[in-house]
């Protein structure tokens, strides 16, 4: 609305100025030929009122004086010329000797003669001014070509140019209150139909899949395209909560299953020596061997063992199913760190804390749940790798706005094949576990916002990055 305001004023300015020069130029030139036509008349008259005959060669007799009345009545300077472009008789003073005007033009004299009116108007501009000259044929009485008129005219666009300037204050007075009006109306009216997009923007910005979004409440006066594109919404949310309730279900049972055929694989592996140990002593048993009591012990301790097994499965799958919850505990990292780190007998972990006290919002049980299977992990690490001088370095300190745990060792690290699937559940490449340390470990961290990654070479060394807010 605007920019066509704006453009109409420019194209009606542009018009404007077009056509008030047209009206001047025309103007100008009518004035001319009345002047010419007035002059014409006087000089017909002085030819029939003239006692010298009236011939080319007597002109300047006849116009001796009249000339110059002829001049203060029409106020215009007139010049006479012979029938070849010679000067006669000029209205300028005596004492002015012109030089500008004494011969007609060749081309001016082509033009009379090829004119069935006799008569060419030339426009010029000379020193910034205007001009405008009229050549006329003067005839005698009987028609008989007998001198050339000529009468240089001035421009005199003062006038016009005042009544162009007033028209066009008064047109950007009246477009600049229009244009005004119309900030106004579109501001407003960009405020009413936008309200109820912005809303609907709103509502789409805040939708997801994990919360239960709320439907928009159409307004009476709503126009009907953004009645049918909230409809349109409001639909859309019916289904996405149709659909999220259908993915949640797939995605729990899907869960379930994985795991109850991970706890499956998990309990046969000791119930498998447990039946062959039972079947054993069932098929062996003699209550008179004198080393029954022995066979009954190492009986009982191999079903202890198998069920210690089984138990440390449950608790394992327990722990991991087990999302930790945030109570926003605001603790000292380097603290908790030091006590998790006191759990360890070992005498190659060693603790390089950069900072005394370093504040994050953490779990305090989570939090040293996640330095023991990273410090676990390590010593299994190098267990593996029968590492002459096993070495665990335990780092604490600040990095920008986050506080970060490290814990590096010197164990067999981890295959190029294998960096991807780390943080896997179930992953693992020790002979015993149920690879969930670190999957669990990477489900803590990241619920308190936080981010793991390791950087590892081949029996060389194996770092773990804990990075999360502090306060």
């Amino acid at each position: 609305m605007i920019a066509l305001i704006l453009l109409a004023s420019v194209l009606i300015a542009i018009v404007t100025i077009f056509q008030y020069r047209e009206e001047a130029v025309d103007y100008h030139r009518e004035r001319l030929q009345r002047k010419e036509a007035n002059i014409r008349e006087n000089i017909d008259y002085v030819l029939r009122n003239t006692t010298y005959p009236v011939e080319t060669d007597k002109v300047p007799l006849i116009f001796k004086e009249k000339i110059y009345e002829l001049k203060d009545i029409h106020k215009l300077e007139i010049y006479l010329y012979d029938l070849e472009g010679g000067l006669l008789k000029s209205s300028k003073a005596s004492f002015f000797r012109d030089t500008t005007n004494t011969r007609v033009p060749e081309y001016v004299l082509k033009e009379l003669e090829s004119r069935s009116n006799k008569t060419y108007i030339e426009q010029f501009t000379e020193d910034g001014q205007h001009y405008q000259s009229s050549y006329s044929i003067i005839t005698d009485q009987y028609f008989k070509p007998l001198a050339i008129l000529y009468l240089p005219y001035i421009e005199d666009d003062g006038f016009i140019n005042r009544e162009l300037k007033e028209s066009l204050s008064r047109l950007g007075l009246a477009y600049f209150v229009m244009l005004l009006i119309a900030i106004a109306l579109a501001y407003f009216l960009s405020k009413y139909i936008t309200r109820s997009l912005n809303d609907v923007s709103e509502k789409i910005t805040e939708t997801r899949l994990n919360k239960r979004n709320k439907k928009i409440e159409v307004d009476k006066r709503t126009t009907e395209e953004i009645s049918t594109l909230v409809k349109a919404y409001n639909g859309m949310i019916d289904e996405l909560e149709s659909s999220a309730a259908q993915l949640a279900a797939n995605e729990r049972e899907a869960a379930w299953r994985e795991m109850a055929k991970q706890v499956a694989h998990e309990i046969k592996n000791p119930l498998t020596p447990m039946r062959l140990t039972v079947q054993s002593f069932q098929r062996n048993f003699d209550p008179e061997d004198p080393d029954v009591h022995t066979k009954l012990e190492e009986y009982s301790n191999t079903l202890i063992q198998q069920i210690d097994t089984m138990s440390s499965i449950a608790s394992a799958f327990s722990t991991y199913a087990k999302m930790p919850a945030q109570q926003d505990e605001t603790l000292n990292v380097v603290q908790i760190t030091k006590l998790a780190l006191d759990i360890f007998n070992e005498d190659y972990i060693y603790f390089f804390p950069e900072e005394k006290e370093l504040i994050a919002r953490f779990d305090r049980t989570q939090l040293i749940r996640v330095v023991t299977n990273l410090i676990k992990n390590s010593i299994q690490a190098i267990e593996q790798g029968e590492i002459d001088e096993p070495r665990i370095e335990v780092k604490v300190f600040a990095e920008a706005n986050n506080a970060v745990i490290t814990v590096t060792d010197n164990g067999v690290g981890v295959s190029e094949e294998n960096i991807d699937k780390v943080f896997e559940p179930k992953f693992t490449t020790k002979t015993s576990g149920m690879g969930l340390g670190l999957a669990m470990v990477k489900k803590i961290v990241e619920t308190y916002n936080g981010k793991i990654t390791f950087v590892s070479k081949v029996h060389e060394s194996t770092t773990f990055k804990v990075t999360f807010p502090r306060t």
